[in-house]
């Protein structure tokens, strides 16, 4: 994989990181705007998505087809040139999603629906079950095309592809992004 960042952030680095947002890659009218369910400590020192080594976003992406190569991290600034953007369900850095109270999840929904009624993605790709349960109040959901639609905004969920999610194998995920790839085709 390409390199994340010039340098790898310290120790210090992470941990001043805390709470620190990532700034939404956003433009109207994406084909898919894929939704994190909040930046790590790692996103947060670095100041891009899914940046931490071993995270598996950009290989499936890569992999699924949305792009033509494998981007960096770093390189996040081109994915509305693919019909693609980034953002998350709570813009706050934590060292692990089980920081976020329900409370958090639930107010970052809500927020997530005016973005997307406001830029009109055709499908939003929430990465994470558990997270886009409680987030929606839709405790039964599964992953894939969900029944519920944010204005015309497509609703999917994907499983979280960050390298401690040991629940999917990236083939698995792969196969799932490959899915949804096939769905949001111009």
């Amino acid at each position: 994989m390409p390199d994340v960042s010039p340098r790898r952030p310290t120790k210090d680095d992470l941990l001043a990181a805390r709470g620190r947002a990532v700034a939404d890659i956003i433009a109207p009218e994406l084909h898919v705007l894929f939704v994190g369910i909040n930046p790590g400590l790692y996103s947060g020192a670095v100041g891009h998505h899914f940046a931490r080594p071993g995270n598996r976003f950009w290989k499936a992406l890569f992999q699924a087809g949305f792009t033509d190569r494998l981007l960096a991290p770093s390189e996040e600034h081109l994915l509305p040139s693919y019909g693609c953007g980034i953002t998350n369900i709570v813009n706050r850095a934590t060292a692990q999603a089980a920081e976020l109270s329900v409370d958090e999840l639930r107010e970052g929904a809500k927020s997530l629906e005016r973005k997307a009624l406001a830029f009109r993605p055709r499908t939003l790709a929430v990465l994470g079950i558990d997270a886009y349960r409680k987030a929606f109040g839709e405790p039964h959901a599964a992953v894939g095309r969900q029944d519920k639609e944010i204005g015309a905004t497509v609703v999917w969920v994907l499983p979280n592809p960050s390298g401690i999610n040991a629940s999917y194998r990236m083939d698995e995920i792969v196969r799932l992004f490959s899915a949804l790839r096939a769905a949001t085709k111009p």
